[in-house]
């Protein structure tokens, strides 16, 4: 087995734990959304096939696209472009990313539908603090138009929230984006649960948030602290539910 076929499996077999353990913890969207990965030395990716549950992607049946969402490779399944263009623009123009994650859990939907977005006082939004790009709602985000602008609201972000729709997260590698929507996650249904308590909420300083998010940083890039949390999930997800997962 080469090196490059060696990679791709890897790969493969990361990207499809990855969408299920965003079903496993109760993330999916039915058929819809996507997590993508850039395939090393291309400037094509993974991505699941259009029109299977999130539980029936396996590494074998991910298809290979180019930067519009097209098969680049044959296969049995189709693509979903439309549902690409958000991938597709971030990847084109942010090359310190590999690994980009789309969801819309109601947690995550009800903190874009507000004004202020995510807040910085509780544990995890303050991990956020300065990582936290927004863009406008225009409708499904099916147009090439659109591109450009979503990108200018990520700027060199690695969240995105789009307004009155979801979040993009987006990473170097599979493990560290699965980590940072688990943390966008996390914050969002903290913000949510906080907002039904009677009261004001203790606000973090920015001082405060901001060290939070350099100590954070410190941590995933001077350990392997995404990878061992990814893999440990994928553990408890299979000792859960065991079944085929080939």
């Amino acid at each position: 087995m080469t090196q490059a076929v060696s990679e791709d499996a890897v790969l493969r077999r990361d990207l499809a734990n990855f969408y299920h353990l965003v079903d496993f913890f109760g993330w999916s969207e039915l058929i819809f959304n996507h997590i993508s990965v850039r395939l090393p030395g291309t400037d094509c990716y993974l991505v699941n096939p259009f029109g299977l549950n999130y539980t029936e992607i396996t590494p074998d049946n991910l298809v290979v696209v180019n930067v519009s969402g097209e098969l680049a490779r044959p296969s049995e399944y189709s693509a979903n472009p439309a549902g690409f263009a958000l991938h597709g623009a971030i990847h084109s123009h942010r090359h310190d990313i590999n690994c980009v994650a789309h969801t819309h859990s109601l947690e995550i939907s009800a903190v874009a539908m507000k004004d202020a977005g995510f807040d910085h006082n509780n544990f995890y939004g303050a991990q956020l603090a300065g990582r936290v790009g927004y863009h406008e709602f225009e409708g499904i985000t099916l147009f090439a138009d659109e591109r450009d602008r979503m990108v200018a609201s990520l700027g060199d972000a690695h969240v995105l929230v789009l307004r009155n729709h979801g979040i993009a997260v987006c990473e170097s590698d599979i493990a560290s984006t699965f980590m940072l929507l688990w943390i966008a996650q996390r914050a969002a249904e903290v913000q949510c649960k906080a907002g039904q308590i009677p009261g004001p909420d203790r606000p973090v300083s920015d001082l405060v948030a901001e060290r939070c998010k350099q100590s954070a940083q410190r941590l995933r890039e001077n350990s392997n602290v995404a990878r061992m949390l990814f893999d440990s999930q994928v553990r408890r997800m299979r000792a859960m539910h065991p079944r085929d997962w080939s």
